[in-house]
């Protein structure tokens, strides 16, 4: 076990006016592109064995270089979006063998950010959190009281770990996000919430961004640090983004998908869609410009490290405006 302890879980520093980076699609990126047959996407089982292990932290070693490059800080975001309890049974494992890997998750990001981390260039250790459901589908929906308690085990595992802060990603309708918030409380440890939304930029439950924040916020007291949204490309939600109301000022951060296909397009696709990484850089920055107080940004679905060098390089100009 670590000796380590949370060096931000008292003072998130993306929550500054400083610019922040983190990676893209880690499942994608595995999945398409090494050509690693992920059991149910869940890219947990890497760590299982030192080959897994070293390919993880070259993944990172591909991004971590960006934050230095554009003066940001860095969102180390643990590879544990599927190592909740319904996924990990589906692939085999008990639920010591997920509370390890959980807990070797965040021993991995330690190990990058004591490599990479400078005075300048901050590193926040996230816990990530995944639906319990499809990423992509509201199926199997949770009362905000039932997935408050699905989420509690790992979400307190990651609370007793060095861990800053956890990362909710990908969630598709306000119970679920409303329930990891109220865990989140429970454990002490502060939590992002992170919203996707299809082509007309609503959630897949038909939730609007702006009831879907205000839901959850009501729900808990605004326990929620911020709001981000990702798997979802720029065009499918920047109008939405437009006014001054206060659920925008809520929303710090975006990792978008390179793709403009919907879900449902994405989902039957064999083929990886890269996009343009010039284009999102440019498109980033403009979602940069209607909302300001954006910190966060980063890739999702068919994004690598190319995409964020650009979106970094489209970005990091305007916080010095």
């Amino acid at each position: 076990m670590t000796r380590h302890r949370p060096q931000f879980r008292q003072n998130l520093p993306q929550l500054s006016d400083k610019p922040f980076l983190t990676d893209g699609g880690l499942e994608t990126t595995l999945c398409f592109i090494d050509g690693i047959d992920l059991p149910e996407f869940a890219a947990f089982d890497m760590l299982k064995d030192d080959a897994g292990v070293a390919r993880l932290l070259d993944y990172f070693d591909d991004y971590v270089e960006l934050a230095h490059r554009y003066g940001a800080g860095f969102i180390l975001e643990s590879v544990t979006w599927r190592a909740n309890g319904d996924w990990s049974d589906k692939i085999g494992y008990s639920r010591q063998q997920l509370a390890d890997f959980n807990r070797k998750s965040i021993d991995m990001l330690l190990a990058v950010r004591d490599r990479y981390q400078t005075p300048d260039n901050p590193f926040v250790i996230s816990g990530c959190i995944g639906p319990r459901g499809d990423g992509y589908w509201p199926d199997a929906q949770m009362s905000a009281a039932d997935a408050q308690a699905y989420h509690q085990e790992q979400i307190t595992l990651f609370a007793d770990t060095p861990a800053d802060m956890v990362s909710a990603l990908t969630l598709n309708y306000p119970e679920e996000a409303t329930g990891i918030c109220l865990a989140a409380a429970q454990a002490d440890i502060p939590a992002a919430i992170s919203f996707t939304v299809e082509t007309d930029g609503k959630l897949p439950d038909g939730d609007t961004l702006q009831s879907a924040i205000e839901a959850v916020d009501d729900a808990t007291d605004g326990y929620a640090a911020y709001y981000m949204i990702n798997c979802a490309h720029p065009t499918h939600f920047d109008d939405v983004l437009t006014g001054k109301g206060v659920w925008q000022n809520r929303l710090r951060g975006i990792r978008a998908n390179a793709s403009r296909k919907s879900h449902a397009e994405l989902d039957e696709s064999e083929t990886l869609d890269q996009g343009d990484p010039a284009e999102l850089g440019v498109l980033n920055a403009k979602l940069k410009q209607t909302l300001p107080h954006l910190t966060i940004f980063g890739g999702c679905c068919g994004t690598d490290h190319r995409h964020v060098a650009e979106i970094g390089k489209s970005c990091a100009p305007l916080f010095r405006l």
